[in-house]
């Protein structure tokens, strides 16, 4: 080895060695993040937040189904049992009874401070009359026989005033005293977990749990279980892209290094061409880790169509440096190639901009592993592999090539023709080519989906789509403005606007609010005169009363409703969803119920908001933000698209020097786009933003072809090694991005799919087009 080699060597092993301590240190995942904005606005900061920590996402769904009713019911409760022990879960329902005795109890147990009908009128001789009278009324409801032992110590009804504010409608189903499906054919559970909805390692423990106690609850029976829920969701996600990277990766790499292998047929040369593609990938997870802290699972899963990109350099030294030497090539192609380089750089650099953290990383992933794999080849791979390195001749495929340059420029108009047909199949069916809303991204299969949507209608499981959002500086602030909000939607309830509210003030009153309550209970003593006077015709008598007078006189003395009150009840859990404290103080959520209680049903918007206007609260449909994520998401992706466009032109601009030259050397490129994405269309399938960053790296990875046909002399001449080394590279690249069509994540297949034919495409056409250019010997 030359003392240069050596030098070269040594010098890209400590590059690695420092990339290598980078990547040990770095951090990896594979959850929602990936999908979520950068800097969301007030009304996006919610929707993280719900996907992250909000009580839905760490919702699980869980149906028990085989063997008979009192099987599943037996297991339903044996499940129960044994998780509602484990930490790990915040709070398993299976409308068992007596499973909810700790939050009757509390309610019962504090009914004067947390019933929204305590004021100094209740409690006066005419209110409690009528309210007394009320209670008596209800015995001869259907609720009776339960309301009738509770009459002596709650005879103005607080608890019913209490409990009619909550969530009135549809509930499950219910066999052997348990919830059950709409057929009854399955036992039902809903269970909340401990960890955060963001916290996948925490949902996979618990999904794990359920599935393990489950075995234990019903062993030798013949059930099975069914789990549905975003957690379950995002594990699976979480799997799938580490999977998919693995998988892909694998693929693409053996059938490049096949390539190679054929190309090379030496072990040392195929090697050494894998040197910058082994740079490149380092080079792009450390620059995304440095310059974000956390590199996606799907981010790495790019880095199998940057195999593709990057050994292309190598490919282009072996093949033409074989018969020229390093430094005719070094004189001769590498301004070309270098070109090249800094068109993809282009394209890649313009997703740096982006706001959607996905596109920023996977450009800033490309475009360091594409600069870092040029370097390399272009300052370490020529000393490395010194002046006499033996190669397979591969000239013989030169005439082949030749010939069907040959055929394509005799197409042309056929081509053309063909295009203007693609374009006009797109320009008729545009208002269908797009995918609407975000789903499009989404990791979740139709069959996962359909299971989810029957858990949730068997269970009913809430639906938070409709929200108001109220920030305040410290808790007693959030709690006075979520009841003053509550008075507003109370309005709104009377009025049919919306069917319900939830409000964690209902079970946790600000301070302001129990003082209150507690200042409009009377005395013993004088309570006790207004009753006599009140139930004086009652046939419910005064003196039966102690009861009352002794909770009533209990809640003037005892202390206030704290959040630890609330500790060992499942309310706690329903509070500390809705109530949440932020780096910058609390947050309040109120979900709003459509009226009529129905699932489906649409709240009229308007009228919610100039009811909370002026209150302070932020109201917010979620599926609307959903979809203004997603679309904000690919007005920005066309933006960049159409910015990295703009930065490949000019550049080509500056360097072809001719207007018939420069629309020449795009021709080709944007007739490639034209036809994959009309034949994505015809494929049936809708596009996304991913799709849209795929055009653009078409005209990024595809003007590395074009470059080479762009040079003096007709392409039928262009010299051998130049024609063999293009079809060589181009089916590398063709591998790597074509790969990722492969995929179960939309958001690498999307990219394969558009780039893996763009670049195919980019190739023919460039032959098809690009040709018959200056007389042989003029200077470019």
């Amino acid at each position: 080895m030359t003392r240069q080699a050596g030098r070269a060597l040594a010098i890209w092993l400590l590059a690695m060695l420092a990339g290598a301590l980078v990547v040990w240190n770095s951090h990896f995942a594979a959850d929602m993040s990936f999908f979520l904005p950068a800097k969301p606005s007030a009304e996006q900061q919610v929707l993280v937040d719900q996907l992250k920590e909000g009580v839905v996402s760490r919702l699980l769904m869980v149906a028990i189904a085989g063997g008979d009713s009192a099987q599943r019911a037996a297991a339903s409760r044996g499940l129960r049992s044994r998780l509602e022990k484990r930490p790990e879960f915040a709070s398993v329902q299976n409308g068992e009874a007596g499973s909810m005795n700790a939050d009757r109890d509390f309610l019962f147990d504090h009914r004067y401070l947390l019933s929204p009908a305590v004021k100094p009128e209740r409690f006066a001789v005419d209110g409690l009359r009528e309210a007394v009278a009320n209670s008596i009324d209800l015995l001869a409801s259907p609720a009776g026989m339960m309301l009738k032992p509770l009459l002596p110590r709650d005879p103005t009804g607080e608890l019913v005033e209490l409990v009619s504010g909550l969530d009135a409608g549809a509930q499950p189903n219910a066999r052997d005293g348990v919830w059950a499906s709409r057929d009854g054919e399955r036992a039902m559970l809903l269970i909340q977990t401990a960890a955060l909805g963001s916290d996948t390692d925490g949902q996979e423990t618990a999904i794990g749990l359920i599935r393990s106690e489950f075995a234990a609850a019903a062993p030798g029976a013949t059930l099975s279980l069914q789990l549905s829920g975003p957690g379950l969701f995002a594990v699976k996600a979480r799997a799938t892209i580490k999977s998919e990277v693995s998988r892909l990766s694998t693929i693409s790499t053996v059938a490049i290094v096949a390539v190679l292998f054929f190309v090379y047929r030496s072990l040392r040369l195929m090697t050494l061409g894998l040197l910058p593609v082994v740079s490149g990938a380092l080079a792009g997870v450390v620059a995304v880790s440095l310059a974000y802290g956390t590199v996606f699972g799907i981010t790495v899963g790019f880095g199998s169509a940057l195999i593709g990109e990057a050994v292309d350099y190598s490919i282009y030294y072996f093949v033409q440096a074989n018969r020229l030497g390093a430094d005719h090539w070094r004189d001769r192609f590498w301004p070309t190639i270098r070109l090249g380089v800094l068109t993809s750089a282009c394209g890649f650099a313009a997703l740096l901009f982006s706001g959607f953290p996905g596109l920023a990383q996977l450009g800033l992933y490309s475009l360091s592993g594409v600069l870092a794999a040029a370097l390399v080849t272009r300052f370490i791979l020529p000393p490395l592999a010194g002046n006499n390195f033996a190669m397979r001749d591969l000239s013989h495929l030169a005439p082949r090539l030749k010939r069907c340059i040959a055929v394509l420029q005799g197409l042309r108009w056929p081509v053309l023709l063909l295009a203007v047909a693609a374009a006009a199949l797109l320009a008729v069916n545009r208002d269908h080519l797009w995918h609407p809303n975000l789903s499009a991204l989404s990791t979740v299969s139709a069959a996962d989906g359909a299971v989810d949507q029957a858990l949730r209608a068997d269970i009913s499981a809430p639906d938070a789509r409709y929200m108001a959002v109220i920030s305040a500086p410290d808790r007693e602030a959030a709690l006075q403005a979520a009841e003053r909000a509550g008075q507003k939607l109370d309005a709104l309830i009377a009025a049919g606007v919306i069917g319900g509210y939830d409000n964690p003030a209902r079970f946790l009153p600000s301070q302001a609010m129990q003082a209150s309550r507690r200042a409009a209970l009377p005395e013993t003593a004088e309570l006790q005169l207004r009753l006599q006077a009140a139930l004086a015709d009652s046939p419910l008598a005064a003196n039966k009363l102690a009861g009352f007078l002794a909770d009533v006189e209990k809640t003037r003395t005892q202390g206030s409703v704290s959040r630890e009150s609330l500790n060992g009840t499942g309310l706690a859990l329903a509070v500390d969803s809705l109530l949440m404290q932020r780096p910058n103080g609390w947050s309040v959520l109120l979900p709003l119920r459509p009226p009529g209680g129905e699932k489906g049903v649409d709240i009229a918007i308007e009228p919610v908001r100039a009811a909370l206007a002026g209150s302070g609260a932020l109201f917010i449909d979620m599926k609307n933000e959903f979809d203004t994520l997603y679309n904000d998401y690919l007005h920005e992706a066309t933006v960049l698209s159409l910015a990295g466009f703009v930065a490949i032109v000019g550049l080509l601009a500056v360097t072809r020097r001719s207007l018939r030259r420069l629309g020449t050397v795009l021709l080709p490129l944007l007739i490639a786009v034209i036809l994959v994405i009309a034949g994505l269309h015809l494929a049936g399938e809708q596009l996304h933003l991913l799709h849209l960053i795929g055009m653009l790296l078409i005209v990024a990875v595809g003007s590395n072809y074009v470059l080479f046909f762009d040079q003096p002399g007709n392409a039928v001449d262009m010299d051998d090694t130049t024609l063999v080394s293009m079809a060589i590279a181009n089916l590398t690249t063709a591998i790597g991005f074509g790969t990722l069509a492969l995929s179960n994540v939309p958001v690498l297949h999307a990219v394969g799919a558009t780039v893996g034919p763009g670049a195919v495409l980019a190739l023919l056409l460039s032959a098809c087009f690009v040709g018959n250019k200056a007389p042989a010997g003029q200077p470019t």
